[in-house]
């Protein structure tokens, strides 16, 4: 355990980025899961909106680096043909 006042402060404040960072990866997970629900479900309007709010979600965090901008994208892209090809 760290005995200096910077140190323990230090470990407080990654401590809340750990758990800030933890609740916006999961955020990120569920709403990537309920776009694939829609999808199977074969409820378009749905699955349109929740892909705009996971395309959204996701850029906002690998802007700020918790995601890469490359996996990010990726990502996205992916999602998006899913997207594209249940629209055909």
């Amino acid at each position: 355990m760290a005995n200096i006042k910077s140190a323990k402060k230090r470990i407080s404040v990654i401590n809340k980025k750990t758990a800030i960072n933890k609740s916006r990866k999961s955020a990120i997970k569920t709403a990537e899961k309920r776009f694939l629900e829609a999808l199977e479900a074969g409820d378009l309007n749905a699955a349109k909106e929740k892909f705009f709010y996971f395309e959204k979600r996701m850029a906002q965090n690998a802007a700020s680096g918790l995601f890469h901008k490359n996996a990010a994208s990726r990502k996205i892209s992916r999602l998006r043909k899913k997207l594209n090809a249940a629209a055909e």
